[in-house]
């Protein structure tokens, strides 16, 4: 369906409500800089290079395929992290303002969550939709900048990940890429400080951990082979 972009204003969609969610959970969700912790305790994060521009991007993984989502509580929009770019969902900006695609599933029939209370203030959870859109412009060229420093300092390496699983089936994950835990332990005391006082040690070195969450996705995956899953959450 095309987008209906329309500059979001109190007086025109007054009477514009939303779902909390709409369609499927992506099993890919690409995200920023100030996310990466909280989507390092329950999910694996890697460097995925744009098939348009070739450029790095920070994405979080919920899942090994289109359609799968073993994050728990990720398909009922419960799960301990939730990206900013799903938190916005069929919300854009425009200039300095916020735009709203009213043919985005997320503003379907059925929606009960309004935008704009009786005074025309916006509500809670729209307010909720402003901060997410305010972190995700705001951190973009924080989330630049630490790639580049990744890559310029070659912390950037690719992973090779080939699971197996009781079905018979085997998964490859190609395209992704992670922080070497080899090249930052050799990263001289000067740079270590430098890459501390701005942030960017600490998402490195959690990038780096949550590669233990693949072999948590996959004994998931494994469980729930002869499991039939919900895996809607709209």
């Amino acid at each position: 369906m095309a987008e209906q972009l329309e500059i979001l204003s109190a007086e025109a969609h007054r009477n514009l409500a939303m779902h909390r969610f709409a369609g499927q959970h992506p099993h890919m969700v690409q995200i920023v800089l100030p996310e990466v912790e909280a989507a390092a305790s329950c999910c694996p994060v890697f460097l995925a290079k744009s098939p348009e521009t070739g450029r790095f991007a920070l994405v979080a993984l919920f899942g090994f395929a289109p359609g799968e989502v073993l994050v728990e509580g990720a398909d009922t929009g419960s799960a301990a992290f939730l990206p900013l770019d799903l938190q916005r969902q069929g919300f854009f900006t425009s200039d300095d303002n916020i735009a709203v695609d009213i043919a985005h599933p997320r503003f379907a029939q059925g929606a009960s969550i309004a935008l704009f209370d009786e005074t025309g203030s916006p509500t809670i959870a729209m307010r909720a939709v402003q901060r997410a859109i305010g972190t995700l412009m705001g951190s973009a060229g924080q989330t630049e900048q630490f790639i580049a420093a990744l890559v310029q300092g070659k912390l950037v390496e690719p992973v090779d990940i080939s699971l197996s699983f009781d079905d018979g089936q085997t998964v490859r994950l190609d395209g992704l890429y992670s922080v070497s835990g080899e090249a930052l332990s050799a990263i001289d005391d000067n740079e270590m400080i430098r890459l501390f006082r701005n942030g960017s040690l600490q998402a490195a070195f959690a990038i780096r951990a949550s590669l233990r969450q693949v072999g948590i996705l996959a004994r998931r995956r494994n469980d729930r082979i002869t499991q039939p899953s919900l895996q809607s959450w709209a």
